[in-house]
């Protein structure tokens, strides 16, 4: 269970709550999938409400069969979040109608087993925060030393100096690199964290998945496509879910949403005159994506040739990918195709991105709309 902020009671128009609700029985549907056969056998659809809740943002009920969640929830809180509480409460069903609770306290060893096998979060209960909050609401402690230095030396990188915001971002990468490389050496235990890169959609572009593994390959994260309600269509999708440790994920959304913006900047500067189509626009933001991606390569081979320290090249955690193993026991490998590509265009991007800088802000999520960016001549 959660306990949300005081709020106003919120009415939702019916065709909207029933959209949702709508979603929560398929996303109940497609975390059963996790389980063995057996298990699923035993689970049935619950009912789903949604209500005005001022002390917690869900429960499941045994009497009615119904998992409830909160208004406010599903209204203010990205769609991962409102997931992350609904798994919470069908493991509280899956133990108590497939595990037989009786006796045991709600969050007793059974619930906890439930947890384990519907890979939910048996921490989410009382006045623990919401998934969001817990990543991008979270204050760097002054112990926290080469964070904040990362977070100092993004700022220089917004400088009009070019070379002198090359020179911080690079530096605050090879400190990122020096601060997980430091992590995995010490071998100690360390808290990871799930969350949705982007939006749930039916269908994906060739640009999200470039940028997946730009941010994947760089940024010290592991990331995966998974099925996600969309509920402005109301049917299930995908979306990129990223999993790390909370200052790597924090890190690696607020650069997939920079370089999404910077796309959609530098593409109305570009095609201002040349009105091309969107498959173009496509070719174009793939360009900024590896021009950026060659950037970094070559970065890395310059701090390897003058420090004996980890550069920013892939590092892999193995905690990290047994976190992964778990969370994620089936996995499918699908293909797409390109129907047509400009290789001028292409360039043009890729022109755009090796001159594409990373600053400021690497605690924030997302960026202002009206954000300029400026590039070197």
């Amino acid at each position: 269970m959660y306990t949300p902020k005081a709020h106003k009671s919120i009415p939702l128009p019916q065709e909207f709550e029933r959209s949702i609700l709508h979603g929560l029985a398929c996303e109940w549907e497609t975390a059963l999938w996790v389980l063995e056969s057996s298990h699923r056998k035993l689970m049935r659809r619950p009912l789903f409400s949604l209500r005005d809740m001022t002390s917690r943002l869900g429960y499941w009920s045994s009497e009615r069969r119904e998992i409830c969640l909160s208004r406010n929830l599903v209204l203010h809180h990205p769609w991962d979040a409102v997931r992350e509480v609904l798994l919470h409460e069908i493991a509280h069903q899956f133990a108590n109608e497939a595990l037989s609770t009786d006796g045991e306290p709600p969050h007793g060893p059974k619930f906890c087993t439930a947890c384990k096998l519907l890979r939910a979060n048996p921490k989410a209960s009382g006045n623990y925060s919401s998934l969001h909050e817990r990543i991008f609401h979270e204050v760097l402690s002054p112990e926290d030393k080469i964070m904040l230095r990362v977070k100092k030396l993004m700022a220089l990188a917004e400088s009009q100096n070019q070379h002198e915001a090359e020179l911080a971002m690079a530096k605050a990468h090879a400190l990122v690199a020096k601060y997980n490389v430091d992590l995995i050496a010490r071998n100690e235990d360390r808290d990871f964290i799930s969350v949705f890169v982007g939006n749930p959609a039916l269908r994906h572009f060739r640009i999200d998945y470039h940028l997946a593994h730009l941010i994947q390959d760089f940024y010290f994260v592991y990331g995966l496509w998974v099925s996600a309600y969309v509920l402005e269509k109301g049917k299930m999708g995908r979306v990129l879910e990223i999993s790390g440790t909370v200052q790597n994920t924090k890190i690696a959304c607020y650069v997939h949403d920079f370089v999404q913006q910077f796309i959609h900047s530098q593409w109305h500067q570009y095609n201002h005159d040349k009105k091309l189509n969107h498959y173009r626009m496509i070719d174009f933001a793939v360009g900024i994506v590896e021009g950026f991606r060659s950037k970094l390569k070559l970065q890395s081979k310059g701090e390897k040739k003058n420090s004996t320290k980890q550069a920013l090249i892939k590092v892999t955690d193995p905690l990290l990918l047994e976190y992964a193993d778990h969370r994620y026991p089936r996995t499918t490998t699908f293909r797409g195709r390109i129907s047509s590509q400009d290789d001028n265009v292409l360039r043009d991007g890729m022109k755009v991105g090796r001159k594409l800088v990373i600053f400021k802000g690497i605690t924030d999520k997302g960026l202002g709309k009206n954000k300029i960016f400026q590039i070197a001549p």
